[in-house]
């Protein structure tokens, strides 16, 4: 008798399933504009997934300046699961919201139209969050290049250097976490805090987890669900994104005072000392004031630091892309820097509400 496993029947265990339990239905969501060039192979990852219960697609498109409309309704017609929901503002909160809410599963996994599942990661996924219950689960931002220049930026965004100490760049330990790269929930959880806050046009990942967070719900980090994502491909692009973020942080510190930290405050003081030493230097070489003169000393001091990070690089970097290295992180700096500065005056993100551009 199967699970009967002592002549008495002591510790009788009960028939014995071949078959696996049911697993969860998931709902893949992604909001996509100006995603050309990505979108095709992002769209394969999610279908070479291995999960083994119902699944799906949503994907949000916004108005492109490329065929990427295009691209999703022939993917949807390749793969059958596959649904194309239109996003007239082009948003990225507000199309995020469509998918999900267009979803017909309970397990929503987040994907970018530029960033490449590796094998395992929505089973991966489903897993935690049934094991931590918590209401996001994510890991790490993986940046990886084809040409030179992205590949020093996927460097730039990989170092404390760079892009900041977050987890879900540098890495670290599972557990409990301030945000995370994509995102895993329940809808539920969504749900209960309405979803993506649609005013955040930037960082609505970040303030939908403090949200989270802020309603007694657990955000947890693994870096195991480690996700490749593609760098922006030119300086115009990298320094349009910067700028961007730089704006976007300021508006969060102005909703949420108590988030501001040094690490958030280190750009905008850089680029307004560099600024105001360059201002001050190039007067003084005009009046021939040496005092005046002093000043280019903060830009100089700054300029042999990032030369100095970009030259403790790893090793493996190749020399074209390691000379590019200073002036991307410089970039990277100095355009978060302006953003965020430009942004200070109260009401100006209402007044300018800055290009979302590809996600």
């Amino acid at each position: 008798m199967v699970g009967d496993i002592s002549p008495q029947g002591a510790g009788r265990i009960g028939p014995v399933s071949l078959n696996p339990p049911a697993r969860p239905g998931v709902s893949v969501f992604l909001a996509v504009r100006n995603e050309a060039e990505n979108l095709a192979a992002a769209v394969e990852r999610i279908y070479a997934q291995d999960y083994g219960g119902p699944f799906e697609v949503v994907m949000a498109v916004g108005p492109s300046n490329d065929d990427t409309q295009a691209q999703a309704e022939s993917l949807a017609e390749h793969y059958d699961s596959l649904t194309v929901v239109a996003n007239p503002s082009g948003g990225t909160p507000q199309g995020l919201n469509l998918a999900w809410r267009a979803a017909k599963f309970d397990y929503l996994v987040r994907v970018d139209g530029h960033s490449m599942l590796p094998p395992g990661y929505i089973s991966q996924a489903v897993a935690l969050l049934e094991r931590t219950r918590a209401a996001n689960v994510g890991g790490m931002m993986v940046p990886e290049g084809n040409s030179p220049f992205q590949r020093a930026v996927a460097v730039a965004m990989s170092s404390p250097y760079g892009i900041g100490s977050e987890s879900f760049h540098t890495g670290g330990e599972p557990g409990p976490a301030r945000t995370v790269y994509l995102g895993n929930y329940r809808r539920a959880d969504l749900e209960a805090v309405g979803g993506f806050n649609e005013e955040f046009t930037r960082a609505q990942d970040w303030e939908l987890n403090h949200r989270l967070i802020q309603a007694g719900k657990t955000v947890w980090f693994d870096p195991s669900l480690s996700v490749v994502y593609r760098p922006r491909a030119s300086w115009r692009e990298l320094a349009a994104q910067f700028y961007r973020t730089g704006q976007w942080r300021c508006h969060v510190i102005k909703r949420y005072p108590r988030t501001v930290s040094a690490r958030y405050l280190a750009p905008p003081l850089v680029t307004a000392v560099i600024g105001l030493g360059l201002g001050l230097g190039l007067a003084g070489l005009v009046r021939r004031s040496g005092g005046l003169t002093l000043a280019l000393t903060f830009p100089g001091l700054y300029a042999l630091g990032v030369v100095g990070v970009a030259a403790s690089a790893r090793d493996n970097l190749d020399r074209a892309a390691k000379r590019l290295l200073p002036l991307v992180l410089a970039t990277m700096h100095l355009a978060w820097g302006a953003g965020f500065l430009r942004a200070l005056p109260d009401g100006w993100l209402k007044r300018h509400q800055p290009s979302d551009g590809p996600i």
